[in-house]
């Protein structure tokens, strides 16, 4: 009994020793990317507000590495995300504010529902926006390897933001990747397609108003289509080429227009109905995610509207989530 609490202090002694080494690293790389944010034409002062009293939150680390994106099979993602709750909860949304949603969707061209699925999944209608510092979250994953660039980026861009007064730096709390506001808007997203809908001179993601207006304004610069398709679940026949199958959310490749892919599709299951020139890809998600996989099943024609979500985030099951949600709301409002 006496060992074994001599080997638990040891390992308590050691975790603590780690964690203070890395708190010194972390201490270290501030100083470095202080000299990167003045060269960016961020100010002492702001520096000192901000980045002076930022933190290393290891819990950062461990969401980025155990995202649900890379674990849960499609189907299960998508039910957890779609459900009849859901559903009930984003119609009370509308309810509420019927008359701003309505304006967005016709002054942007974009769906109501598709705004009410993007909310729903993203905050739960705004009742999680989460409450980590934004501002050490992204500090912790700058100084973390992994994807260094692309939040060192973000949070230059968050310090120019809070530097010309945009943004309130005391308001930063969102998600553990840097997201904020009801539709979880990275700092660049804010930067470049959030607007002051109600003309109070600031913008405000936590603020309904503003929050729609701006998601239906990036929604729009980035392409979507109103009434276009958004995906097809599909069955596939044995003989379709494995160049075909898209398991990565970064570029979905060989693309076609649809009826070249007709002779690789289950009849029952083929839409006959959409447009036959559209170019479409296939995705088949669950291959890199699922232990020993149907290499086939399940399977999902996408169009252009479907890659217009993957650039609001990179996941092939987001996506899905995004448009089976939208669908839902479409029979209910």
């Amino acid at each position: 009994m006496k060992k074994i609490s001599l080997i638990f202090i040891s390992y308590f002694f050691l975790f603590l020793n780690s964690y203070a080494d890395i708190n010194l690293e972390f201490e270290k790389w501030k100083l470095d990317f202080k000299k990167k944010a003045i060269e960016n034409n961020i100010s002492e002062e702001t520096f000192n507000l901000t980045i002076k009293n930022t933190k290393y939150l290891p819990n950062v680390i461990k969401y980025d590495r155990y995202q649900p994106e890379f674990y849960e099979d499609t189907k299960t993602y998508i039910q957890k995300r779609t459900s009849n709750k859901k559903v009930t909860s984003g119609i009370f949304i509308y309810s509420k504010n019927l008359d701003l949603i309505d304006k967005v969707e016709n002054e942007f061209n974009i769906e109501k529902e598709l705004m009410l699925a993007l909310m729903g999944i993203e905050t739960n209608f705004g009742t999680y926006v989460g409450k980590m510092d934004i501002l050490s979250s992204l500090a912790t994953l700058s100084f973390d390897k992994r994807r260094s660039k692309f939040f060192t980026d973000e949070l230059i861009t968050l310090l120019k933001l809070i530097e010309s007064e945009k943004v309130n730096y005391k308001t930063l709390f969102g998600s553990w990747a840097g997201a904020f506001g009801f539709f979880q808007f990275m700092p660049s997203t804010i930067n470049n397609y959030a607007i002051d809908y109600n003309n109070d001179n600031k913008v405000n993601l936590k603020n309904n108003v503003d929050a729609f207006a701006s998601a239906a304004n990036y929604l729009k610069k980035i392409g979507w289509k109103k009434n276009e398709p958004c995906f097809k679940k599909i069955e596939l026949k044995e003989n379709i080429p494995s160049k075909f199958l898209n398991t990565s959310a970064k570029k979905i490749k060989n693309k076609k227009k649809l009826k070249s892919f007709k002779k690789y599709i289950k009849e029952n299951t083929y839409p006959s109905n959409i447009d036959q020139n559209l170019m479409v890809g296939i995705i088949t998600p669950d291959k890199d995610i699922v232990e020993n996989p149907d290499i086939l099943k399940p399977a999902y024609l996408v169009f252009d509207n479907y890659e217009v979500i993957l650039k609001w985030n990179r996941s092939l099951r987001f996506s899905l989530a995004v448009c089976t949600l939208k669908d839902k709301f479409k029979n209910e409002i």
